[in-house]
């Protein structure tokens, strides 16, 4: 029986991604999607000294970094790196299946780091340790 392979296709933002917009597209993924997140060298895309960046583009990018992170310490995303040149890499998030009992929703896991209230659910957002 002959099994074909399923090629990788990663999707490439147009524009610099925001944070934003990286927890909307972890949201609707479905498991193996890619997203290409950062083309560069992230550590040093976000340091001041070497950044090419201006201020606020350097600090949305670090919000980026950190929030690609945390997904992937969380079980949503596998983040891997792709080298592209000397120096350059395509910085990759891909979805990982969600838990089918999931307790809680991802925009109630943001609000709880925000400590913000969940509305729907009506809690404090911070989880008891």
């Amino acid at each position: 029986m002959f099994m074909g392979t399923t090629p990788f296709i990663t999707v490439r933002a147009r524009r610099p991604l925001t944070e934003i917009k990286f927890c909307a597209w972890v949201a609707q993924a479905v498991p193996g999607d890619r997203l290409e997140y950062h083309r560069g060298f992230l550590v040093l895309d976000i340091f001041p000294m070497f950044a090419r960046l201006p201020d606020q583009q350097r600090a949305e990018l670090a919000r980026l970094g950190s929030r690609a992170f945390w997904a992937a310490e969380q079980g949503l995303v596998h983040l891997v790196q792709e080298r592209t040149g000397p120096d350059q890499f395509a910085y990759i998030a891909v979805a990982r299946p969600k838990p089918k009992a999931a307790a809680v929703s991802l925009s109630a896991l943001l609000l709880a780091e925000q400590g913000q209230p969940d509305h729907a659910t009506g809690s404090s957002g911070r989880a008891a340790a």
